[in-house]
């Protein structure tokens, strides 16, 4: 793969982010409607700008350092890629209304135990961490992925403990 599908890949992920911005406001609207009410909203701008430096930085390594393309290592971490965004998608339409980029729980609504959470609590950051591996990787871009891996570690640290706080509380 050259340089420039790699580009377009990395495009189309950020299409894809764009759309899934799009379907968390309107969630977010059904949510808000119903009760719903946001926790956690310090952590999300940095995780906002840890996934647009993963964009940026997939982008720019590649080109600025002349990251090559592995085949073996570029096509497996491309099928990672398919997989991560497979369960993501998965885990938004298992919520359905209820999947947001923000914490937002509507009081009284149990926990969903099917689709994916039927094994994993938080399954949607398997995807994330995945593909934050994979992405980067596709073209060898090793700093971007390193980098980021740590940055979201940190930020899903937080996020975890507020998404868990957020439904306990909704729970009682």
């Amino acid at each position: 793969m050259s340089v420039l599908p790699y580009t377009m890949l990395v495009v189309a992920v950020g299409v894809e982010r764009v759309v899934e911005l799009v379907v968390s406001r309107r969630h977010a609207a059904w949510a808000l409607a119903r009760g719903g009410r946001e926790f956690g909203r310090g952590h999300y701008p940095a995780m906002v700008a840890i996934h647009t430096g993963l964009l940026v930085g997939c982008v720019a390594e590649v080109w600025l350092a002349d990251r090559p393309f592995l085949p073996v290592l570029g096509w497996s971490m491309l099928a990672l890629v398919a997989a991560s965004q497979a369960l993501r998608w998965w885990c938004v339409a298992t919520l359905g209304p209820r999947w947001n980029t923000l914490v937002i729980v509507v009081p009284g609504l149990p926990l969903v135990d099917r689709g994916p959470y039927r094994w994993l609590r938080h399954p949607n950051y398997v995807a994330v961490v995945v593909e934050g591996i994979a992405l980067p990787l596709v073209h060898t871009a090793w700093v971007t992925a390193l980098l980021f891996t740590l940055a979201n570690a940190a930020v899903l640290a937080v996020r975890i403990r507020v998404e868990n706080a957020a439904l306990a509380q909704a729970a009682a």
